[in-house]
């Protein structure tokens, strides 16, 4: 393979040659090299592979008989920040993972914030309730024993407050999200493990669809501390986050699908109680 400055085109040959090397067993650090000795400029090559390998593991995935992945929310942590922007806060980052995509946030909102999402919710709160995946209606579920609540999107102040700084922080828009649910944890509660994205295989799954496509990220904050207990574990990754007043964790799916890595679960609350607010974010405007 051989080229000059002049003609730094990424054709149909040049990604066949990549996938090729990549099939052949040669590194990423191996192959960039060859390209860089062959005169490709590097953010040509690394463009170049970057693109053609992830289409090619795509395509290898659906033909494998995985749902195609989907575009995603994320958080501006390229260059490994400290702290980003929430539009109206400074949001500190406190843990990164990138497979599957786990972002644990600290000071995402304040005490004041915690204390009004409570007292909003609190006199509505009810049995919660699981999606009906047979039937796309919703249930009660052994699994899922708090009591809890949706706000509309938007629906006051501090809702609006809160959809705002999400959107800025994951580069999503606020029509695709959910309305926020709040949920009330007293001792020996949970939620068992599960996935939150809606299983394809389902019956009740296109009708669920119908109203914003597939959920693609959770974003859950927490409101109230526990004495003991009640962290978000992930099993198959081997993570539990603390339940930590003003923090959350964030995690997205980028296909409905266990390869994702996010089952997770909200563990027993042991003593005290749990507030949280969960925003399940969808693939498009959300009605």
């Amino acid at each position: 393979m051989s080229t000059t400055q002049s003609s730094q085109q990424i054709t149909p040959q040049l990604r066949q040659w990549i996938v090729d090397q990549a099939q052949a067993g040669h590194s990423a650090e191996s192959v960039l090299k060859s390209m860089l000795a062959s005169g490709w400029a590097e953010d040509v090559a690394i463009e170049a592979m970057e693109s053609t390998l992830r289409g090619h593991l795509e395509q290898k995935a659906v033909d494998s008989g995985l749902p195609p992945a989907v575009p995603v929310p994320d958080a501006p942590l390229d260059e490994s920040p400290l702290y980003i922007d929430g539009g109206d806060r400074k949001v500190c980052v406190l843990q990164v993972m990138h497979s599957p995509r786990v972002i644990v946030l600290g000071g995402l909102l304040s005490d004041e914030e915690c204390d009004e999402l409570i007292a909003a919710a609190r006199p509505r709160l009810a049995r919660s309730l699981t999606v009906q995946t047979k039937t796309g209606g919703e249930e009660i579920n052994a699994d899922r024993t708090s009591n809890g609540m949706f706000f509309q999107r938007g629906e006051n102040d501090i809702v609006r407050k809160i959809e705002k700084r999400l959107a800025h922080i994951f580069s999503w828009p606020e029509e695709n999200g959910e309305g926020l649910q709040v949920l009330h944890y007293q001792p020996g509660t949970e939620y068992k493990p599960h996935y939150d994205y809606f299983d394809p295989n389902e019956p009740g799954t296109p009708t669920i669809l119908k109203r914003g496509g597939q959920r693609v990220a959770t974003i859950v904050m927490y409101l109230g501390e526990p004495e003991k207990g009640g962290g978000t574990s992930f099993p198959d990754i081997h993570l539990e986050v603390a339940p930590k007043r003003g923090n959350a964790v964030f995690f997205s799916y980028e296909r409905a699908h266990p390869s994702t890595k996010t089952l997770h679960g909200g563990a027993p609350v042991l003593a005290g109680e749990k507030w949280i607010a969960t925003k399940w974010l969808r693939e498009r405007r959300f009605e």
